[in-house]
């Protein structure tokens, strides 16, 4: 090949490096073009989406599960000697959880039972008493008689001139002596009868058996049983030997079926909910599973009032702040995964649907 050949052949080469570049260059140009127009309308349809659905629906994420806990706290001191619920146990309404030292409160019931008996008889004696003044009164009043008939006999021997005058005083002394004995007779019986009370309630008797009832009460509640079905929880001071004290919690109890959800919505959310509401309920814990939900009321006052020191604003140097209502909301049916008191979730309320 000679070398004007070969110089033909690379000027006829030359311009395709040129053309690629050329085209590369417009296809990057049609996708900065088609990117340019893409992006802004995407953003625009998300916009007028977002506008048009986001005044439907309120949301937090400042929302827990809620349960009804019970700390269940001994009615009676003593130390404990039986226990049989231990953290995760699974209890029903009744169930022993642990038991007291009895024995004091045995030795109580006894020593109550013995005062009710003594009480008893004491009772027994004054009716007794009451009923053996009865024959006082009939004796007193017998004794008067003969004593008036004795007076009666001397005052008609006096006028006729058989008898003595001291004769006559001596036998209206007696009609006088009987007749205090007659009248001492009659107190007496009123107050035995005083003392016996008139429909068979005796005081001693009541007072004696409120007792034996409360003695009975004490020795029943060593015995600490659930007061209703559910999980036992935090049970760490629930061991043998270990004092339990009068109203002192000593485990918990967790009503595991009825949980419930406490959204804090802020107030201005407020305008349009209303109890019924359908809502949804994202768990964390399940990977934001969601679960259907409805509104079952609105509280009564913000989580400031209910406080144990509620702000005071009267001063001039008051900042305000957005205030925040426990709305309260229910599963619909019962939840596929088990609501644990304490989890966060995200709540959301649908605002024109009612159940």
């Amino acid at each position: 090949m000679n070398k004007e050949t070969a110089v033909r052949k690379g000027t006829d080469t030359a311009p395709a490096p040129e053309i690629e570049r050329v085209g590369k260059t417009a296809g990057r140009n049609w996708t900065r073009t088609i990117v340019m127009f893409i992006v802004p309308a995407l953003l625009i349809l998300a916009g007028g989406y977002y506008w048009l659905t986001s005044g439907g629906s309120v949301s937090t994420d400042d929302a827990q599960i809620r349960q009804d806990i019970v700390s269940v706290s001994p009615q009676v001191v003593g130390q404990i000697v039986e226990v049989h619920a231990r953290n995760g146990t699974r209890v029903k309404r009744g169930d022993l959880l642990f038991r007291i030292d009895p024995q004091p409160y045995r030795v109580a019931l006894e020593q109550a039972q013995a005062t009710l008996a003594n009480a008893r008889l004491q009772t027994q004696v004054l009716r007794t008493t009451a009923a053996g003044t009865g024959g006082d009164i009939r004796g007193a009043e017998a004794n008067l008689a003969i004593k008036r008939n004795a007076f009666g006999r001397q005052q008609a021997l006096l006028n006729k001139g058989f008898t003595t005058r001291a004769d006559y005083e001596d036998a209206m002394n007696e009609v006088r002596s009987a007749e205090t004995q007659l009248a001492d007779a009659r107190a007496r019986a009123a107050n035995a009868s005083a003392a016996v009370a008139p429909n068979g309630d005796q005081p001693q008797i009541a007072q004696a058996q409120a007792a034996v009832d409360k003695a009975k009460l004490d020795l029943e509640r060593t015995d600490v049983r659930a007061p209703m079905d559910g999980v036992i929880e935090n049970a760490d001071k629930l061991q043998v030997g270990q004092m339990a004290i009068q109203g002192v919690g000593m485990v918990s109890l967790v009503h595991s079926t009825t949980a419930w959800v406490e959204a804090n919505f802020k107030e201005k959310d407020l305008a349009r909910m209303a109890p019924g509401q359908r809502a949804k309920v994202e768990v964390d814990a399940y990977g934001g599973q969601k679960f259907d939900a409805h509104v079952q009321s609105i509280g009564a006052g913000t989580g400031s009032e209910f406080s144990l020191l509620p702000a005071q604003n009267a001063n001039g140097n008051w900042v305000k702040v957005t205030q925040r209502v426990p709305v309260r909301i229910v599963f619909d049916g019962n939840p596929s995964r088990p609501m644990i008191a304490g989890l966060s979730v995200t709540a959301t309320v649908y605002l024109e649907d009612k159940k």
